[in-house]
């Protein structure tokens, strides 16, 4: 039986925040998924979290050791947000789960019951990483008392990449520098490691098996734009250890170009 990994990273907030109502969410969707794919799929629930934040987590969930930098351990910023490091959170997973591939999803990504097994299939078919893009629906959801009208929604395509599947293989490969979750420049940095350590990797767009709810986009407050900027420049850093271990980024471009990632080529321009 195929046993698959996954982490999230919860963690608690204030009722103002969109994470208040998209987390509990997130909670139950995985543990429906999990149910569906029981008998099936071996499936690990991981969480990593700082230890403010073990009182959200629920009893289906195996807790890692509790993370202890984030992003204010390496700067001053306009505002704190204690960020983790993606480091550090893939770190926890790899080293606590036995598991032959391993699954990353942003906190307010709620997941379609049949969302593991379609990964297995995916995987059956010799993906070695993937990333699957989400759905955007309505954001009058408020309560996992909605799940079954959620489940139903269509939304809309979103172009963000926040769910990474990957071979545990492949992990020790990756250049991940200090860049932090909850910001900018994330996605690139995984999918960038993905596409240069991978053999077979693809984006898929429109599977409709993960969600969101409505479109809030915090992080986009020019307030935080230090913090952009702090994973930019740990994003060039990574760049060019990248670069040093498979040399030109001939392959890169290639995938690129096949995956029609364009949006992402003028931030490669520079490599």
């Amino acid at each position: 039986m195929r046993k698959i990994g996954h982490i999230i990273n919860p963690v608690i907030v204030p009722p103002s925040s969109d994470l208040y109502i998209a987390q509990p969410i997130t909670f139950a969707s995985m543990k429906v998924a999990k149910e569906k794919a029981a008998g099936q799929l071996d499936i690990q629930l991981f969480s990593a979290q700082f230890k403010e934040d073990i009182p959200l987590i629920p009893p289906y969930f195996t807790r890692t050791p509790d993370l202890e930098r984030s992003i204010l351990d390496f700067g001053r910023f306009s505002k704190n947000k204690k960020l983790p490091l993606i480091q550090d959170i893939l770190d926890r997973l790899y080293q606590n789960s036995d598991a032959e591939f391993f699954i990353y999803t942003n906190v307010d990504i709620a997941l379609q019951p049949h969302f593991y097994l379609e990964v297995n299939h995916l995987l059956d078919r010799g993906y070695d990483a993937f990333v699957i893009n989400r759905r955007t629906i309505s954001s009058a959801y408020k309560s996992v008392t909605e799940l079954p009208m959620m489940y139903k929604d269509p939304g809309k395509m979103h172009p963000g990449y926040d769910c990474f599947i990957f071979k545990r293989e492949l992990y020790p490969k990756f250049k991940l520098g200090r860049v932090v979750i909850g910001t900018n420049r994330i996605g690139l940095t995984l999918i960038t490691n993905l596409i240069s350590y991978s053999q077979k990797m693809k984006i898929f767009r429109d599977l409709h098996l993960t969600f969101h709810i409505g479109e809030e986009r915090s992080w986009r407050d020019s307030i935080f734009d230090d913090y952009i900027q702090f994973n930019l420049a740990e994003y060039l850093a990574i760049s060019k250890m990248i670069r040093a271990d498979i040399g030109r980024f001939y392959k890169y471009f290639k995938h690129y170009r096949a995956l029609e990632i364009r949006r992402f080529v003028g931030d490669l321009k520079h490599l």
